[in-house]
């Protein structure tokens, strides 16, 4: 029966990211520097208030877009940290996930043969949706831009077909992030055009040069903001997202949630208020622990050899392999057979990734130097 299969499902694949995990995550004595998952536990109030809705009951539905009092907590947070102001019984959702955030919003937006631009190098996310929903992904090379998707770089690709450029800055692989003054002059360009704009924002608060800011600030109308708690507070199982826009926008998106998931875990939602109110600057002592990794990882790399672009943001390098003529995925299936360290090939993160590995610094400071040493060790037996 696999030949009734649709067509644009059986011709998406798994991550790469994923792929390269499970197929060297179970090797006995391997360190992994490949997922980007926070080392750091769940807060414990943010924990005791998700018990405390099981011992209360609070397992029913909620409202489709989420608890009111969790969409003004969320309305409030981005209020107080990036200076934007979303109705929160109209412009703001709830949902299970960043990831499903995003796939609610392409399914709204996105036509048969429409165009979404995307940076490349970027996380692997996105492509599949967009092919899902009968689109074209449109890579923009900002190899040769510190990987940064600015306005010279989008003019080239934008054409009548193009429905939405993607924004994921802090970015996944990379850790760049925009200015505003960047991030101004894209919403210069895109103003007079029936353009949308998603911005993956899952990693504002893991920023490390300044402030995050979001490109809603200046073009609201045409953005479509996603967040989340799984970076800022340790919360990847929980599946709690957050969809901001504008309500033009988000009464259709709504319902393509709705038919979706119905509404997010009512027991996740009350652990994320928790978050967003008592909780709301959690992340700022693990920012200060992944700034002192960053530093401790890029000194080592650089003293290596490597050519790097120090992350302003989120925790990952992408990272150019100083081996001449050797594919990323076997540069890392090599570093993992002969020094038991993994890391992501760059081609998961598009073919403009080839060249780079992606090396995540969400580890315990023992970690990463065990990794670093052996990666060390590595370089120094193949330069033989």
């Amino acid at each position: 029966m696999e030949h009734l299969i649709n067509d644009r499902t059986a011709n998406i694949e798994i991550s790469g990211i994923r792929k390269f995990f499970n197929m060297v995550g179970g090797t006995e004595g391997m360190i992994s520097l490949t997922i980007g998952q926070p080392d750091f536990p769940t807060p414990e109030h943010v924990k005791a208030a998700g018990i405390k809705a099981i011992h209360d009951d609070f397992t029913m539905y909620t409202h489709n877009a989420g608890m009111i009092e969790l969409r003004k907590a969320a309305a409030e947070y981005y209020l107080k940290k990036y200076d934007i102001v979303y109705d929160p019984d109209s412009e703001v959702i709830i949902t299970s996930g960043a990831s499903e955030a995003i796939d609610i919003a392409f399914r709204t937006i996105l036509d048969w043969d429409s165009e979404v631009i995307l940076p490349g190098p970027v996380y692997p996310g996105y492509e599949p949706i967009i092919r899902l929903c009968g689109a074209k992904p449109i890579y923009a090379d900002t190899t040769r831009n510190g990987f940064k998707m600015t306005v010279d770089v989008i003019k080239p690709y934008i054409t009548n077909r193009t429905r939405c450029i993607v924004l994921p800055y802090p970015s996944n692989p990379t850790g760049v992030s925009l200015s505003e003054k960047e991030l101004y002059e894209i919403s210069e360009l895109l103003r007079d055009k029936d353009i949308f704009i998603l911005a993956d924002e899952i990693y504002s608060e893991i920023v490390y040069e300044r402030p995050h800011t979001s490109i809603a600030k200046f073009l609201k109308e045409k953005t479509i903001v996603i967040n989340g708690l799984s970076k800022s507070h340790s919360m990847t199982g929980w599946r709690i997202g957050m969809l901001y826009t504008f309500n033009n926008i988000a009464k259709h998106i709504i319902k393509v949630h709705q038919y979706n998931v119905t509404c997010a875990t009512s027991i996740s939602q009350m652990a994320a208020l928790e978050a967003l109110t008592a909780g709301i600057d959690d992340a700022l002592p693990m920012r200060a622990e992944y700034r002192k990794r960053r530093d401790y990882v890029y000194n080592r790399l650089t003293e290596m050899g490597f050519d790097v672009v120090k992350p302003e943001g989120a925790f990952y390098f992408f990272v150019k392999i100083p081996v001449s003529g050797i594919k990323s995925f076997d540069f890392a299936l090599s570093l993992a057979h002969e020094a038991k360290v993994a890391v992501v090939p760059g081609s998961a993160f598009s073919s403009l990734g080839e060249g780079y590995f992606r090396l995540s610094f969400a580890y315990s400071m023992d970690t990463l130097e065990e990794g670093l040493n052996r990666i060390e060790n590595y370089l120094m037996e193949v330069s033989k």
